[in-house]
């Protein structure tokens, strides 16, 4: 079992390539890395209720933001406080830029495109019921998670996670995270701006995630907008659960679709553990 969040004489982290953490930084002399010159960038924050993106720092224009859906509430203080001490009981691996992460998922190279099924035995029983309670919502019709992510950030680390899309060969179209412990924001970026609106420039949109919150991305904000979690909106220990689903070559029609039907009947088995 590991919960704790010392440093540890050792230094050891998960951080490779460019990227970094409070470990790296302060005592392996590893920096961040800083973008030259000044960076012009427009922001916006999304409103819920609205779904709109709403202008900041003066900005002269709203728009409508697609592809983003906030669940607020959508587990009771009851309940987060047992997935974490469930999640507490098992180990903590060490991951990327001070995160600490537990997978359930089979394991699967991107780039060869090729899935692994060893040691995959499912998603944890604990969230069984949370899916069921994810399909009462429209937007999650249908949904079949295969893949759940549990991450641990906390600011001691300097925990965070880069601008990215999430890969589109093996992951579906929506993605869902519960998010625990800690309101945080989710940073949406489109990097070509949006001409259309006269915003030349880098795009921000920050999405509010309330403490026991879900929040779905789909869409545009799956597709074409990036996400991150930046270090500066990590002010407490943050526990978030990731949920995936099967894209459409995975599915029935699908040029792999006999594998897919594999992946759903363990993950929906809920007798996992994390790999």
């Amino acid at each position: 079992m590991m919960t704790s969040d010392t440093m540890g004489s050792d230094i050891k982290c998960g951080c490779k390539g460019i990227r970094s953490c409070l470990l790296c930084e302060r005592f392996k002399g590893k920096g961040q890395v800083k973008e030259s010159g000044r960076k012009v960038e427009h922001h916006f924050c999304y409103d819920p209720v609205l779904r709109l993106a709403v202008c900041k720092d003066g900005e002269p224009v709203s728009f409508p933001f697609a592809g983003v859906f906030v669940w607020e509430n959508f587990i009771s203080e009851e309940e987060e406080k047992e997935l974490i001490w469930k999640m507490d009981q098992g180990v903590w691996n060490q991951s990327q830029s001070g995160r600490r992460k537990q997978d359930f998922g089979p394991k699967v190279n991107f780039k060869k495109q090729k899935v692994n099924l060893g040691g995959f035995c499912g998603l944890p029983k604990t969230s069984q019921d949370l899916v069921v309670r994810m399909l009462q919502e429209p937007t999650l019709a249908g949904f079949q998670p295969v893949e759940q992510c549990n991450l641990d950030y906390h600011p001691h680390r300097g925990s965070a996670i880069d601008p990215h899309l999430d890969d589109s060969w093996l992951w579906g179209e929506r993605l869902v995270t519960i998010n625990m412990l800690s309101d945080t924001t989710l940073t949406m970026s489109l990097e070509e701006g949006l001409a259309e609106l006269g915003l030349e420039e880098e795009v921000r949109v920050a999405v509010p995630l309330p403490r026991r919150s879900l929040v779905v991305l789909y869409s545009d904000a799956r597709y074409r907008w990036k996400h991150a979690i930046h270090r500066k909106d990590i002010n407490a220990r943050r526990v978030c659960s990731t949920y995936r689903e099967l894209s459409p070559e995975f599915l029935p029609g699908g040029q792999q679709a006999q594998l897919g039907a594999q992946l759903l009947d363990i993950a929906l088995s809920f007798q996992g553990t994390p790999a």
